[in-house]
């Protein structure tokens, strides 16, 4: 017991002292994640926004042999830019372009030039088809106007308004109880005159130019075709609606021509004899044929109507004669 009480006693006193610096190496590898992960989004992106033949392309770069992209090769010589690399242009969706030294190549100017030319086509179509729209609007316009007017309504099966090829044609048919015009004569019977004034103030709700054909039947003039003949009375019948047409309110600038077409073009051509086949047509033209016959040349569109006669033999167009010389009494 003594001895245990004669030990001596240490007491350990521990000093709190600054902890040692970890280092930044976390940091590092931290920075080279993130960096990785960007590289990984900025792959997936251009991945997703480029096409299979892109990505061919782009393939077929790294894919080169060091030598061939150092000394040329076949790839080489496809690729007309200073820069070597691989034989395709990669910007191209198309294969086999090559592109040039100015950085353009022949498949996006032929691209370019498809392009336009679809542009273009697609451009006229709309314009025809709202061309269309305004003639169907006149058409039922027309209608509308004939049924409203009770003058006009008694004379209804008498007016045809038919869409053709060159347009919106609005005939007015004569019948053997209902002449148009006085007989052998240009004269316009009242009823008639009513029916083109109404039609000519309709007319310029439409910005389409318009042709006035003449059509007789096949009764000839007692002198026969040297004198005055049914040429000379159909032309002269158009004229006068044109004139009628004008009375109504229709701008003179719209008519672009006023033909008279004898019975070149019946609309009974099994009986050239039938009153129904005299008769007028205004035809409001369409863009297409309005062209045509700006150009005048030849070509289908602008030969208006039917363009065959009672035979099938083609038909011939005259342009307005005015007649002076005195008619007949007799047909």
């Amino acid at each position: 017991m003594s001895n245990d009480s004669e030990r001596p006693i240490f007491i350990k006193r521990v000093v709190a002292g600054k902890k040692g610096h970890h280092g930044g190496a976390w940091k590092l590898a931290y920075a080279d994640f993130m960096t990785a992960m960007m590289a990984f989004f900025l792959l997936m992106w251009l991945l997703s926004s480029t096409s299979p033949v892109q990505r061919r392309g782009i393939a077929e770069y790294f894919n080169m042999p060091l030598k061939a992209a150092m000394v040329g090769g076949k790839s080489v010589g496809m690729d007309n830019s200073i820069i070597t690399g691989g034989g395709r242009d990669i910007s191209s969706n198309e294969a086999g372009s090559a592109r040039r030294s100015d950085g353009s190549t022949q498949l996006a100017q032929r691209a370019s030039s498809d392009t336009d030319e679809q542009l273009l086509k697609a451009a006229q179509g709309e314009l025809e088809r709202r061309e269309q729209v305004r003639l169907h609007d006149l058409q039922v316009k027309l209608m509308a106007a004939i049924e409203a007017n009770p003058t006009l309504h008694q004379f209804k099966q008498q007016i045809r308004i038919e869409s053709t090829q060159q347009g919106l044609r609005i005939e007015i048919v004569d019948t053997q109880k209902r002449p148009m015009f006085a007989l052998s004569s240009d004269a316009v019977q009242p009823y008639m005159r009513d029916i083109l004034r109404e039609i000519g103030r309709t007319l310029n709700d439409v910005p389409n130019h318009i042709v006035v054909q003449g059509h007789t039947d096949a009764v000839k003039y007692a002198g026969g075709e040297k004198g005055y003949s049914n040429w000379e009375l159909s032309a002269d019948r158009a004229n006068a609606s044109r004139r009628e047409l004008v009375a109504g309110g229709m701008d003179e600038a719209k008519v672009m021509r006023v033909l008279g077409l004898a019975s070149t073009q019946n609309l009974n051509k099994k009986d050239p004899l039938d009153p129904e086949n005299r008769r007028i047509s205004v035809i409001v033209l369409n863009r297409k044929t309005e062209m045509s016959m700006l150009r005048d040349d030849g070509s289908p569109g602008a030969t208006l109507d039917n363009g065959t006669d009672a035979q099938g033999k083609p038909s011939a167009s005259f342009g307005f004669i005015g007649g002076s010389a005195a008619r007949p009494a007799a047909r």
